[in-house]
């Protein structure tokens, strides 16, 4: 008797929406000389103790998650990714404000700016 393993595809860690694809794009085509693609981390800082961060990335660690968008490399730090797992980043523009917004289903609350959250 044979066993035969077979592995399906991991799904990502993040989705994005077409939103935050077309601005990873747009930020990509400005990318400083060397920028290899844009990464999602989250830092310690802000009231809630975690805050999330998107920078520009020269080099990938082993340990990051890579998801490969139309407009370029996606990055989750590999420290940030079981904080993350699950949750939708999409970009968001009125009259007033522009950024990225995340829902994220392990946050357990934010802080009451909304800079930062707690698992």
């Amino acid at each position: 008797m044979t066993t035969t393993t077979t592995t399906r595809p991991r799904p990502a860690a993040v989705l994005l929406t077409p939103s935050a694809e077309a601005r990873i794009a747009t930020l990509m085509q400005a990318a400083p000389e060397g920028a290899i693609g844009v990464k999602l981390s989250t830092p310690r800082r802000g009231c809630s103790g975690l805050a999330y961060s998107v920078d520009y990335v020269n080099e990938a660690s082993g340990f990051d998650e890579r998801i490969e968008t139309p407009g370029g490399t996606f990055f989750i730090d590999g420290a940030s990714v079981l904080y993350l797992v699950g949750s939708t980043m999409d970009w968001v523009e009125d009259d007033f404000q522009a950024g990225f917004v995340f829902q994220n289903p392990n946050a357990k609350g934010t802080c009451g700016c909304g800079e930062s959250f707690t698992i």
